[in-house]
């Protein structure tokens, strides 16, 4: 099975977003060549720039004290899992504390370091970071690999709470989810929303067919359409066979 999420509003796409650079991130970390870290270093300015657009930590620590309101309201539910309940409230209670003491801008001390934001201008540049471009980076490049991991990772650092926060989000956003089975008649499917306006859809099938959904969505109606995933091409037609999938509606 294959599945594809669709982000139905900006702030829930900027998760995403940061969601899979986090991801790369400690991919490359985690690796010990030094194009590797490149490839890490450039990750770390790709989060700045994304997270920069947004008032992500204000965001944040509002959606995590809204979830815990929800769910201390479940306290004595004979339903839920009380071990359960009290770790993700105590999760959500530590990482709150931590985006509390976080201050400025996000990723300002990063924008503070010359030497990090002259490599960051010079890789707007193509092949902008040779030796002899920016000697300095590549003594660094050239240091031992846990010299360059230590670095990476203190750079890092004063970010991990929005990661853990946007963790939290996004996995409140996903278990809330309900599946239905459907049915594409000749790649195509349309429901009628009635008004209600979800924040997730996740779209969910099996790998044998040859094509890729395309997800349109509104207060009136979810629209999705399954294309023939034309590789190194702009064109795409629609896929003219009966798909059956799974659709996830995720609201907070």
């Amino acid at each position: 099975m294959i599945s594809y999420e669709f982000p139905l509003n900006e702030r829930i796409r900027t998760l995403l977003r940061l969601e899979d650079l986090f991801t790369r991130f400690a991919y490359f970390v985690a690796k010990t060549d030094a194009h590797d870290h490149h490839a890490a270093l450039l990750v770390l300015f790709e989060i700045v720039d994304v997270a920069s657009r947004a008032d992500l930590k204000s965001d944040l620590i509002q959606e995590l004290e809204r979830q815990k309101q929800l769910l201390e309201a479940l306290r004595n539910n004979p339903q839920i899992a009380e071990d359960a309940l009290e770790s993700v409230l105590q999760e959500i209670e530590q990482t709150s504390a931590k985006l509390l003491e976080m201050v400025g801008r996000f990723g300002q001390y990063l924008r503070e370091n010359d030497w990090l934001m002259a490599i960051k201008q010079r890789t707007s540049i193509p092949g902008g970071v040779c030796e002899f471009d920016v000697p300095s980076y590549y003594f660094w490049q050239r240091s031992s690999s846990q010299h360059r991991q230590n670095d990476l990772a203190s750079w890092a650092a004063p970010m991990l709470a929005v990661r853990e926060g946007l963790a939290i989000v996004l996995r409140l956003l996903r278990d809330s989810g309900k599946t239905f089975h459907y049915t594409a008649k000749a790649g195509s499917f349309q429901q009628m929303s009635g008004g209600k306006v979800f924040q997730l859809l996740k779209v969910t099938l099996d790998d044998h067919y040859l094509c890729v959904p395309e997800v349109s969505a509104n207060k009136y109606a979810i629209n999705v359409r399954f294309l023939h995933p034309i590789v190194g091409s702009d064109k795409s037609r629609q896929y003219d066979q009966d798909v059956e999938f799974d659709l996830a509606y995720c609201n907070l």
